[in-house]
């Protein structure tokens, strides 16, 4: 296989991120879009030459420990340990590229299983190796489509347990149903409660996920919720293009993303904030109103936990740019991209949209101006600290 050799040069992103001292960086080459923090020298074996097209983002996830820089230094724990025989990672088919990228970075394979679905659309699953006395991790999605990979899921769980796996944990990068977390109106259903519940009584001990809608869905689940923030890798993504901090304005796109906006826009130098008022006549359909706040010949970033039909987010960049923005770009962590979303994120609106992979990106919805991130080692590396007790939190202070 072809050994790629990546020197780190050195860099610094002061002008936009003065709190946070980048150290050195590495980049991967261009074309492939993502960028990785080294120490030093990191070497990567890989089967073919990095040559992708722009806007067909693939994640070759490095050896060791790459991290991002933002959750770089003193505070990860030198006491985590790397070695475990007892800790096994299952992939559903929501997501087995990020799957195979977690474990890549945790220096470990992935479990084997069988899933497959009969004539009439039942799922069938089966462990094909042994975890009896193991600490079992599933990573699946509750992507679209949201009911199949939601009940794949609770199989995973109960196959597990009736495996006698010491302990099972649903590292769900991305929730579904989580918009569903109280009543608007009458006689409506709490469908995140729902959900939650059901996978307590799979026999789920605990649950991984990353950026959930609202901070409450943690407290639907009767048992610990590991609640992990995709922030930072968006954060040193931000800090490695050119803006001056006094030209950087971040934007909440409705009244509901101002706690997530105002914490992006402490990082990144205590930029100012804008907010977007809209009013939604009904689901999956919003309306922008008016604009808090001054943007005029800045460079606006727009910061939420997901895109779905992209209404909410385009309309916004609509008014950003009526306001007098220079340039927009669209920051989320979950990517849902349901139509007509892909038509109108090219519309001409956007300098450049980022995303992560919690939900795997179809080739048909790839275009020029997107740009997906991984989230793969800040997983891993959660995986590790809940399995090794060490702290998770710490992650981010």
């Amino acid at each position: 296989m072809a050994s790629l050799s990546l020197s780190a040069p050195s860099y610094h992103a002061e002008s936009l991120v003065s709190r946070y001292s980048l150290r050195q960086s590495s980049f991967l080459p261009n074309e492939s879009r993502y960028r990785f923090q080294v120490a030093s020298v990191i070497k990567c074996d890989m089967n073919e030459s990095l040559k992708f097209e722009n806007g067909k983002p693939c994640v070759p996830v490095l050896n060791d420990r790459t991290f991002p820089s933002f959750l770089e230094s003193r505070r990860m724990e030198k006491s985590v340990s790397r070695n475990s025989d007892r800790l096994k990672i299952f992939s559903g088919t929501a997501n087995p590229t990020l799957s195979k990228e977690i474990a890549w970075y945790m220096g470990k394979e992935l479990g084997k299983i069988n899933i497959k679905r009969f004539a009439d659309g039942e799922i069938y699953v089966q462990l094909e190796e042994s975890v009896r006395g193991c600490d079992v991790y599933l990573v699946q999605p509750t992507c679209p489509p949201a009911n199949e990979n939601l009940m794949e899921l609770l199989i995973m769980i109960d196959a597990c347990r009736r495996a006698s796996a010491k302990t099972v944990t649903a590292v769900v990068p991305y929730f579904g149903y989580a918009r569903s977390d109280r009543k608007t109106q009458g006689r409506e259903s709490i469908a995140a409660k729902l959900v939650a519940n059901v996978i307590t009584k799979a026999g789920a001990d605990r649950v991984l996920a990353c950026d959930l809608h609202s901070g409450q869905s943690m407290g639907y689940f009767d048992i610990p919720v590991d609640h992990i923030y995709c922030q930072p890798v968006i954060l040193d993504y931000l800090a490695s293009k050119t803006i001056c901090c006094n030209d950087l304005v971040v934007v909440s796109p409705d009244v509901g993303g101002v706690a997530r906006a105002r914490a992006f826009a402490k990082k990144l130098s205590d930029a100012p904030l804008a907010i977007v008022d809209k009013r939604r006549q009904g689901h999956n359909v919003a309306e922008v109103m008016n604009l808090i706040g001054d943007v005029k010949g800045k460079v606006a970033v727009m910061v939420d936990d997901m895109i779905d039909t992209a209404g909410t987010i385009t309309k916004g960049a609509a008014l950003l740019h009526q306001e007098g923005a220079r340039e927009v770009y669209a920051c989320c962590t979950h990517a849902v991209f349901s139509p007509p979303a892909i038509e109108r994120l090219t519309s001409g609106l956007f300098q450049e949209v980022i995303i992560t992979n919690t939900i795997p990106t179809q080739e048909k919805n790839y275009f020029p101006q997107l740009t997906v991130l991984s989230v793969a080692n800040l997983l891993g590396e959660t995986i590790w600290r809940i399995h090794d007790d060490c702290s998770v939190s710490s992650i981010f202070l």
